[in-house]
């Protein structure tokens, strides 16, 4: 799966399989990063597109050496389903 970080936009964004945008939101505070909106295609309903989607996110997000702020319902959601990635909540933060 190719992600690419689009700055301008403050997105990641990458291709379904039909070719549509997918993208997340997200904006910076501190060593934070608020992921704050899904962007899905109309009809749009392969949920292990996304969770891959936001593995991939997760990666980036440990490369950089981030905390990851959940703030969309299904960011969180991603986060309940794999706790493997709860190491990646700031202190405080509780899914």
């Amino acid at each position: 799966m190719e992600i690419k970080d689009n700055t301008f936009s403050r997105q990641f964004e990458t291709q379904s399989e039909d070719g549509k945008l997918i993208s997340v939101e997200y904006s910076f505070q501190e060593r934070k990063i608020f992921l704050t909106k899904v962007n899905l295609p109309e009809a749009f309903d392969n949920e292990q597109f996304l969770t891959d989607f936001l593995k991939e996110i997760m990666a980036i997000a440990v490369e950089r050496k981030l905390k990851v702020v959940p703030t969309h319902p299904k960011i969180a959601s991603f986060f309940r389903k794999n706790p493997v990635y709860k190491e990646l909540l700031p202190p405080g933060i509780r899914i």
